[in-house]
């Protein structure tokens, strides 16, 4: 009997707990399937050396990962104090400085990097600091100081993180540092770019044409974490290729109780135009210093799997835990868990008509006959990895083994949940040679056995992207080959 795989991706922050020689090779062990490398923190070159040990690691293991650069974005923060930290008390008055030479600060004031704060804010508007730890509201603006009323006793330190309640701050997306970063990361050959604090579709296509300027084909992903970004979540997603759920700042600005149903919506609204989406942010915070995870967050993240996230992803817990690869198995281990529970439910007569795509249409009914039919897997002879990720769209039952020769494709179908990427160079063969090999292969890897059916999707001219057009029913036979059921 063939072992049931976790169809659930798992995607890891790198940072100095990971750093130590063989931690990656067991985070891959345990089931990472893409690394998170945080341009927010460190400098672009001890991040690039970490993308080479993931390359070696990823080598020596025997795995596909891909790589997500996370872009800074437009974060807004406080300056640094003179000592440090500040106790401020609820009703105290304490402004913030918006100037670029501000003085350090101290228990009356601090400094803001956003120049531009004092027009964006009014009195009554409420801020909120170190992911709402820290409340201030405004009681008026005098030119490039915002004075403001302490709304909550509490501990301010350097450098901590500022939002508005509700959104409305006019900065763009994309900084000038991110622009130079797009070029960097290209050089270091990621797979995926993560837009920070994206309002709309034009930052996500205004980042995807310095990236193609770069010659860097990595998919964009929209990070969702701004008011402004749930007003315009439709055009949002459209313009991205993957959605990340990015609940840190999203919670803050939003309100902790609007949150678990904005995951729902977002969640829906990327598979409903086949994109591929990734839950984040705390989703095992409490392992940073525990090895084992609470109650809450083991339904956190299975609750996760069953809204039909594809990825999940684990941020502190591996970048400076101390259980890195403990937090990697107990994701894994829910994951499956919540699988099991999973109830598959395709409804077929709500899917899309009127198909302009045979890919797409080869994909739906590859599905419908995988459900009505009875397969152990489907595989995809797939370029760019676009029938992957047609066919995760439908969370079939089965598998999806999505067999090409390139790199590139089978690191960035690491994300999609259900799908499996194979090596397997088809290069001069006819569609079916490349079946019967393609099969063999997964036989020999033991991930197929003899008696199995499997439906077989290619194209007509093979190494051509977007031309997937047939689909075949195979049976696995005694010596390993695949002999046709039937063909459409």
């Amino acid at each position: 009997m063939i072992e049931r795989q976790r169809r659930t991706k798992i995607l890891a922050t790198l940072g100095p707990a990971t750093d130590a020689p063989g931690v990656l090779d067991d985070l891959f062990r345990a089931g990472v399937n893409v690394v998170r490398l945080n341009f927010s923190h460190g400098d672009p070159s001890g991040q690039a050396k970490r993308a080479a040990e993931v390359r070696a690691a990823a080598n020596r293991v025997g795995v596909e990962v891909g790589i997500l650069a996370d872009l800074p974005g437009p974060k807004i923060r406080i300056e640094r104090f003179a000592e440090g930290n500040v106790q401020l008390k609820a009703g105290d008055r304490f402004d913030l400085i918006a100037k670029a030479d501000a003085a350090p600060g101290d228990a009356t004031q601090v400094g803001v990097s956003y120049l531009g704060l004092p027009q964006d804010v009014g009195p009554g508007d409420v801020l909120l600091l170190d992911d709402g730890l820290m409340q201030l509201q405004v009681v008026e603006v005098q030119g490039e100081r915002i004075i403001n009323t302490v709304l909550n006793d509490g501990v301010l330190s350097d450098r901590k993180g500022l939002n508005k309640q509700g959104g409305g701050l006019s900065l763009g997306a994309l900084t000038e540092r991110d622009k130079e970063l797009i070029g960097i990361v290209a050089k270091i050959g990621v797979d995926f770019i993560a837009v920070s604090f994206c309002r709309n579709a034009q930052d996500m296509n205004d980042a995807r044409a310095i990236a193609r300027q770069h010659g860097c084909d990595a998919a964009l992903v929209s990070k969702i974490e701004r008011t402004e970004a749930i007003e315009n979540l439709e055009e949002i997603v459209e313009a991205s290729d993957v959605v990340m759920v990015a609940r840190g700042d999203l919670g803050v600005e939003i309100g902790d109780a609007e949150l678990p149903g904005l995951q729902k919506k977002i969640i829906k609204a990327a598979l409903a135009q086949n994109k591929v989406v990734i839950t984040a942010t705390q989703m095992l915070q409490s392992m940073v210093e525990s090895p084992i995870p609470t109650r809450a967050e083991v339904l956190d993240v299975a609750n996760s799997v069953i809204d039909g996230t594809d990825a999940v992803m684990l941020s502190a817990e591996t970048a400076a835990g101390a259980y890195p690869v403990k937090a990697v198995e107990a994701m894994a281990r829910i994951c499956l868990g919540a699988e099991r529970q999973f109830q598959i439910d395709t409804d077929f007569n709500a899917s899309p008509r009127n198909l302009e795509r045979a890919d797409q249409a080869i994909a739906m009914a590859t599905m419908f006959l995988s459900q009505h039919v009875g397969v152990r897997a489907i595989v995809a002879m797939t370029e760019s990895g676009g029938t992957a990720r047609y066919l995760s769209r439908f969370r079939a039952k089965a598998p999806v083994f999505a067999v090409t020769r390139h790199d590139g494709a089978r690191r960035q179908m690491a994300l999609m949940r259900d799908v499996f990427p194979i090596n397997f160079d088809s290069r001069g063969f006819t569609p079916r040679e490349a079946a019967r090999g393609s099969i063999r292969l997964l036989v020999e890897a033991g991930l197929l056995q003899a008696g199995d059916r499997v439906v077989f999707t290619s194209g007509e001219h093979m190494e051509t992207h977007g031309a997937t057009n047939t689909l075949r029913l195979l049976e696995v036979g005694n010596d390993g080959r695949a002999s046709g059921l039937g063909e459409l």
